[in-house]
């Protein structure tokens, strides 16, 4: 489905070549749940804005259902993010000025093709998922960071994407709000059947996953099923 092909990422720093990813490959199949690993500087991160079309290989392909992103529009790859992905970042970016409802409107809003109405009565829908219920018409000062974090992945899923992309979204949070998080992510990728990808230097996040990749200076070291633990903590974590 979702699929980098031997990608290297190459930024110009203090004119030498800094190569924060050197020939990638990874495949996420429909449902997957793979934890992206390692230090930091490994990569991860960028590992995750190529998967999303944020940004493009340096060398390489970024393929969605076997067409590389390259290849595409801007329209086009504007319209895979907006259908196809959802993206919870570290730092939340929910906009200050809207409440908790209108930012998680906005993916369905720019999208088109429902009534306000619906858009409202769907994101009402996933805050309460997200157990935001509460929470509809306070604006982002008023929410603590475990509600930023929820209500930014009810505005990820909004559009019923087929890929979650997830950059370190607890580490920002406490441990304890930190785990909640990430067993809410693993109980939505069950009942969702979406395909999730959740970066994290957490080793014990990680091991929610069914699949863990390790980076390190921006080469894969190691590839694993992360063990029958995890459908253990899974389970702990979503009902």
């Amino acid at each position: 489905m979702l699929e980098a092909r031997n990608v290297r990422k190459v930024y110009k720093s203090g004119g030498s070549d800094l190569a924060v990813l050197q020939g990638v490959t990874v495949r996420i199949a429909p449902g997957d749940f793979l934890a992206v690993t390692g230090p930091s500087g490994a990569g991860k991160s960028t590992l995750l804005h190529l998967l999303a079309g944020l940004d493009s290989p340096t060398s390489g392909d970024v393929c969605w259902e076997g067409r590389p992103l390259s290849r595409m529009s801007e329209t086009e790859r504007a319209a895979f993010r907006n259908r196809a992905i959802g993206i919870v970042f570290q730092f939340y970016h929910l906009l200050p000025e809207l409440t908790a409802l209108e930012n998680v409107m906005l993916p369905a809003l720019v999208l088109g093709g429902s009534s306000t109405a619906t858009v409202r009565d769907r994101a009402r829908q996933w805050l309460g998922r997200v157990g935001l219920s509460g929470r509809v018409h306070h604006r982002p000062r008023a929410l603590s960071g475990g509600e930023l974090q929820r209500a930014a992945i009810a505005r990820a899923l909004m559009n019923e994407p087929k890929v979650l992309l997830c950059d370190e979204p607890t580490g920002n949070l406490d441990s304890k709000t930190g785990t909640e998080i990430a067993e809410l992510l693993a109980g939505l990728q069950r009942q969702q059947g979406v395909s999730l990808v959740l970066v994290t230097h957490e080793t014990m996040l990680a091991g929610l996953a069914d699949r863990m990749v390790i980076l390190r200076d921006g080469r894969i070291v190691s590839e694993t099923d992360s063990g029958t633990a995890a459908p253990a903590a899974r389970r702990k974590g979503g009902s």
